[in-house]
């Protein structure tokens, strides 16, 4: 996951102060060797650092990785919290934790009915990484995502059901959409047409309960269906029992 804009930017401004002072030093030095007095190259100094701080600029405005996590105008703005473990990314999020583990190529896909993913086969795809918003079939029905962009203002009032009862009773592990390992008891989802991942707050109308989940997979293929929430989320919404619930689904933006 790349540093957020703020951040890179300030460590920018960290590096520029940094080789600021280098270059004050290297032109003492040059004033001496040269019997010159430092005041007498003080414009070619500041000349220097001025062009330094143009270049600073310049690449880290190259060095920007646009992903899900770019910060704009959205529906919901929550900060966030990245803690790195070996084997596993730990976010939290408006409160809430998720625990995200790249699943081993071997296990089965929650949704096996997916054909391809970007013209590959799934595994394929998510080999190469190349699942986020890509284009992907399944039972020989084309859904093309929506954009990072348009993802950024994601706001949709329908009908949420749940899964992941199923893989209770299979052996071993499932990994999602994007690779990662499904946890049943989690706080996920699984959308037809949000790149992956990306974080939403779900909101159940007729409670008014809300928790935030990690989109990481694909689903529902029903038609009057537009979110499959993780058993965890549901019950912590209030609609396991029932099944199926009226919720509000919206982008959630991260700030630093």
């Amino acid at each position: 996951m790349t540093l957020p804009e703020d951040a890179i930017v300030a460590t920018t401004a960290k590096n520029i102060d940094a080789l600021a002072s280098l270059i004050r030093r290297s032109f003492a030095g040059v004033a001496r060797r040269f019997n010159r007095t430092p005041e007498n190259c003080q414009h070619r100094l500041r000349l220097g650092i001025t062009l330094l701080a143009a270049s600073c600029v310049l690449l880290s405005s190259c060095g920007v990785v646009r992903t899900t996590y770019r910060l704009t105008k959205g529906t919901v703005v929550t900060a966030y919290k990245v803690t790195r473990f070996a084997g596993s990314t730990v976010y939290t999020v408006g409160g809430f934790t998720f625990d995200v583990v790249t699943a081993p190529l071997s296990w089965p896909l929650t949704h096996d009915d997916i054909d391809t993913i970007d013209g590959l086969s799934p595994k394929e795809a998510i080999a190469q990484g190349r699942v986020k918003a890509s284009p992907y079939v399944v039972r020989g029905q084309r859904y093309v995502p929506m954009t990072v962009a348009q993802a950024q203002t994601y706001r949709e009032t329908g009908i949420a059901s749940w899964y992941g009862d199923e893989t209770y009773r299979q052996r071993g592990g499932h990994m999602t959409a994007n690779g990662e390992a499904f946890y049943p008891n989690g706080l996920s989802a699984a959308h037809k047409h949000l790149p992956l991942p990306i974080f939403v707050r779900v909101t159940n109308l007729s409670n008014r309960r809300s928790i935030i989940v990690r989109v990481n997979d694909r689903g529902p293929f029903i038609a009057d269906r537009f979110i499959d929430l993780s058993a965890g989320a549901a019950k912590k919404l209030g609609f396991y029992e029932q099944g199926t619930a009226r919720v509000l689904v919206e982008t959630v933006n991260l700030k630093s």
